[in-house]
């Protein structure tokens, strides 16, 4: 499979699988619009805590998602866009064997983050894609090959430590809103 066809594959399964009952998400929410470098994030979840008070929805937390179709993607630039609460790469597990690396050992994957965007939240996870009802070791292990007809999930291989926002919760739902997917 091709980057673009990875690419969609990772979007669909994490829209499909984890937002897909009753979720509040936009895709491709761009934040900072109107300043020199604004920011986009794949795609964004608002949690209410619950939807019949005031205090419940301003309670709320977000969730991003960066989608990560190769290692190189990564280190683009472009993305690690994390400004939730809690942020996940969602990625393959060919791309997150070579990343739990950098995170673990080296600490490249934190300096770039801290370089390319230093207001990024170091509150990150990784989710990767794995074919259905296999066990997230076993595909560490022994890696299946990518097919467009084989039906997947997402596991989470790097749990995600909750953070703190600093973008308001108004700023977030209407750059949410205004991207209209």
């Amino acid at each position: 499979m091709n980057r673009v066809e990875i690419t969609k594959l990772l979007t669909d399964t994490l829209i499909n699988t984890r937002l897909n009952d009753r979720k509040y998400y936009a895709t491709e929410v761009t934040l900072d619009y109107t300043k020199a470098h604004p920011k986009r994030i794949d795609v964004m979840q608002f949690i209410p805590i619950n939807q019949y008070s005031n205090s419940g929805l301003e309670a709320g937390s977000f969730v991003c998602y960066e989608i990560k179709s190769c290692y190189e993607d990564v280190y683009s630039g472009n993305g690690l866009n994390f400004y939730g609460e809690k942020n996940y790469i969602v990625t393959t597990m060919e791309v997150y064997k070579k990343l739990i690396l950098d995170i673990n050992q080296s600490d490249k994957f934190r300096k770039h983050l801290e370089k390319t965007n230093p207001e990024s939240s170091l509150n990150y996870g990784i989710m990767v894609l794995v074919p259905e009802f296999r066990q997230l070791e076993d595909e560490f292990n022994n890696p299946t090959e990518l097919v467009p007809d084989k039906r997947y999930e997402l596991k989470v291989a790097l749990q995600c430590s909750p953070g703190h926002r600093h973008r308001s919760i108004i700023e977030l739902l209407f750059c949410m809103l205004r991207s209209g997917k």
